[in-house]
């Protein structure tokens, strides 16, 4: 007869190890080998699997943690492949590419730094990509810039600024979809509480940028490679004001707390009709770009970057990294590996303020380590989950902690992902660019501060829809 093995949580040396497996399996596979981190993650679920069997967990129980895990991450990857489609459509049918053309007209050589960080910021939030915007239209505002006299750090840090406040701010965002779904909210409900924090943020950092603009060169702009964007948009699009009716109708059905889902399918059928008449589309056309994205041929390099993008292929890449992460995740779960770690952190941590302090230090000590903002999204989300609910905050408080500092600060770092990324994109070191990236570094502490004077930390009571809410969009 088999005798059954006493159960116990891990030990602290333990559940450390699964961490110290994962961080070591990721940074042999990013820094050495510079290769996805994928099968990392998946080693490292093999060492927390092996820890929570030590700790008497049955393989049915490591199992189920596993599946739970990639249950709960089924919202984010249901919205990310419609957010693919959507992206794919809007190219297509010219509701992209007019954002960003009336985007750039407001481009002035007089008040550079601010239109700079405006500009990126329209661009990030149509295209819901920080990476797109500086590797686009950043690069052809670091090249006017110098013609202008500008010093590069001093521009890349308002591009990357501008970046980043849409890459955390728009529904199209695979950072803003997965954070709320990490953590058990809603994404607008996330958006939303994420308006207090990064409006005073973005507030100062646009202030710092006219400030700034009064004490660097003036003169004359070489606008050669914003006239080529708008020659490039303008050859293979019919810009029209009418084209911006979708991006208005998405925002005012998430004004009104439609769900995400059926809000972005209207979006996409909005976009699909405007397509046809503005731009000739044909419904078979639309079906392409929606599953493989949209093709830029305008021989305008920075255009064809750009716009090549899209499409529900687009997303499997993320999905993937997601659900490799979820397992990772929901085995640290379901064999108490994370409540052993929580718990040390969480005896340091006995108010609100010190708990939104420790969750934004452990997602930037995250990206320190894991060199990714994902991983840091869907570590620190989901350690600090239960201990939030346990103090009797809402969700929301810790999606937006989770945004306000993992998002932000992996191009802070110059080994993470996206500091190496933005460094090479922008021809820019990633320290001499982190003074001047404002945006960045003041969110965090901005958040902190949220959390340690009680502004906007909310209680779950006071979201008495939140459960209604939550099974109505398939919230986690």
């Amino acid at each position: 007869m088999e005798t059954k093995r006493q159960k116990r949580d891990p030990y602290l040396w333990e559940a450390l190890l699964s961490i110290l497996g994962l961080i070591v399996f990721i940074s042999l596979a990013i820094l050495r080998y510079e290769t996805d981190a994928h099968v990392p993650i998946l080693l490292g679920v093999f060492v927390a699997a092996i820890v929570g069997l030590r700790a008497g967990f049955s393989w049915k129980e490591v199992e189920t943690g596993m599946l739970d895990g990639i249950t709960n991450s089924l919202q984010a990857i249901v919205i990310l492949a419609i957010i693919g489609i959507l992206i794919g459509v809007w190219i297509l049918t010219g509701v992209v590419p007019t954002l960003l053309y009336y985007g750039l007209k407001i481009l002035h050589p007089k008040i550079f730094l601010p239109a700079t960080l405006i500009i990126c910021s329209i661009t990030s939030l149509a295209t819901g990509s920080s990476w797109g915007t500086s590797g686009t239209i950043g690069i052809a505002l670091i090249g006017i810039g110098d013609g202008l006299g500008f010093p590069l750090p001093v521009v890349a840090g308002a591009v990357l600024s501008g970046a980043y406040f849409g890459d955390k701010m728009s529904p199209l965002s695979d950072t803003t979809n997965m954070a709320p779904a990490m953590v058990g909210t809603d994404l607008y409900t996330h958006i939303k509480h994420m308006v207090y924090t990064t409006g005073v943020s973005y507030g100062l950092t646009l202030v710092i940028e006219i400030v700034l603009g009064f004490f660097y060169g003036g003169g004359q702009a070489n606008l050669e490679s914003v006239n080529q964007i708008l020659a490039g948009i303008d050859a293979q699009f019919t810009v029209n004001p009418l084209l911006l009716i979708p991006p208005i109708l998405v925002m005012a059905l998430a004004f009104r707390k439609i769900p995400a889902v059926p809000g972005i399918v209207i979006g996409i059928l909005a976009a699909g009709v405007l397509g046809v008449i503005f731009q000739g589309n044909t419904f078979g056309g639309l079906l392409s770009a929606a599953y493989g994205g949209y093709t830029s041929n305008s021989g305008v390099e920075a255009v064809d970057n750009l716009l090549t993008k899209g499409g529900f292929e687009s997303m499997m890449y993320t999905v993937s990294l997601v659900i490799c992460a979820m397992m990772f995740g929901g085995i640290m779960e379901k064999t108490n590996q994370l409540r052993v770690v929580v718990t040390v952190i969480l005896k340091k941590a006995q108010t609100s303020g010190s708990l939104i302090t420790a969750t934004i230090l452990t997602a930037i000590g995250s990206n320190l380590i894991l060199c990714d903002q994902y991983m840091s999204i869907v570590m620190t989300g989901k350690m600090y989950a239960q201990s939030y609910t346990d103090k009797g905050l809402h969700p929301k408080n810790l999606s937006r902690a989770v945004e306000d500092s993992a998002t932000v600060t992996a191009n802070l770092v110059p080994w993470n992902s996206g500091g190496a990324y933005q460094a090479a994109t922008l021809g820019v070191p990633t320290i001499a660019y982190l003074p001047f990236n404002f945006f960045c570094w003041i969110t965090p502490l901005v958040s902190m501060l949220y959390g340690w004077f009680n502004i906007t930390i909310d209680p779950i009571e006071e979201e008495d829809e939140l459960p209604e809410m939550g099974a109505e969009q398939g919230a986690v």
